[in-house]
């Protein structure tokens, strides 16, 4: 049966490019190959992970996951820490970046003039452009001192009883970190937001506006609710994004393996535990232990942009868009 499969599969391809011309065979062959190379370069990160991460998995287990103990001395480690810290400061910058870059497609998509549109999504083009690092050095010259000198004592001033801001004020940590994640994902979250809004059909809202909705009352009732499903599957897009950035939030994260309530504590995540320690790793285990902290992270993140994907993919078949 399966030499039969695989016989008739043989006869359709060479049916197929029988008809072709010697030159239309060369572009096809090589389409193909791209995808094929993809589809090894993706199997071949899989394997390596899950290769190197070998001993580590076989030393700690599952517990890897849920021991705060981080400690190259004693040969102990575990990825609670960097979890926690991956999700915080995930978190803070979906709350912080997401409501802002929903107001501001809004804005650019409805209200404002189209010169003045075309310049605000210049302007976007350009922030999403720069590097990562560069963010990570602004963060560390500018929004650090401003942090540590205006920001922290004004919170800590309002809401000092909180356990979420106490500790020293020095400008550094899991708010800092999240602050510069949601900066850095502003400008996609918007341009994606926008092409949601764009997908609306103007005649569904000439139709609202000659029923004599005004233009707020289109936007709210009509717009938002008709792309509410798009626009958090785009969010979703957004978070997975965050999850992995690295190089911009060791700046400004402290780098300790700590748990803490407390915003303004110094800790780290995936990320940036990786980018600080991996060359300097003394011995087999402990990159081990890392490669397991790139596993975590990878499946984190390709969990989340698989979800927005199908989310995406769900709405744009109801929606009728292919």
């Amino acid at each position: 049966m399966r030499y039969k499969t695989v016989h008739t599969m043989n006869n359709l391809l060479t049916a197929h490019f029988r008809h072709l011309s010697t030159s239309e065979k060369i572009l096809r062959i090589l389409c193909i190959a791209s995808v094929f190379i993809i589809f090894f370069v993706i199997c071949g990160i899989i394997s390596s992970l899950l290769y190197y991460s070998a001993p580590a998995l076989k030393q700690f287990g599952l517990s890897f996951l849920f021991s705060r103990s981080w400690n190259p001395g004693t040969i102990q480690f575990g990825a609670l820490t960097s979890i926690y810290g991956t999700m915080a400061t995930t978190l803070i910058a979906s709350i912080i970046a997401l409501p802002i870059s929903i107001m501001a497609a809004l804005y650019i998509s409805e209200f404002s003039h189209p010169v003045i549109s075309r310049f605000f999504g210049t302007v976007i083009e350009i922030l999403s452009a720069i590097p990562s690092v560069i963010y990570g050095l602004w963060g560390l010259f500018v929004l650090v001192p401003v942090m540590s000198s205006l920001v922290q004592p004004l919170l800590q001033a309002l809401c000092g009883s909180l356990p979420f801001f106490k500790g020293a004020l020095n400008g550094l940590g899991i708010l800092t970190a999240g602050i510069i994640l949601a900066i850095m994902i502003i400008p996609f979250t918007i341009n994606a937001t926008r092409q949601i809004l764009d997908k609306v059909p103007s005649e569904i809202k000439d139709a609202s506006y000659s029923l004599g909705a005004t233009q707020w009352e289109t936007i709210h009732a009509l717009l938002l609710r008709f792309c509410s499903p798009g626009i958090l599957g785009t969010c979703l897009l957004g978070v997975s994004k965050a999850l992995g950035e690295a190089v911009a939030v060791a700046f400004v994260i402290g780098n300790k393996h700590i748990i803490s309530l407390s915003l303004f504590s110094s800790g780290n995540t995936i990320g940036s535990t990786l980018v600080n320690e991996f060359v300097e790793a003394p011995d087999k285990l402990h990159r081990s232990a890392l490669i397991e902290l790139g596993l975590v992270l990878f499946i984190i993140t390709v969990g989340v942009h698989t979800i927005a994907r199908l989310w995406l993919r769900k709405i744009n078949v109801v929606s009728g868009v292919e």
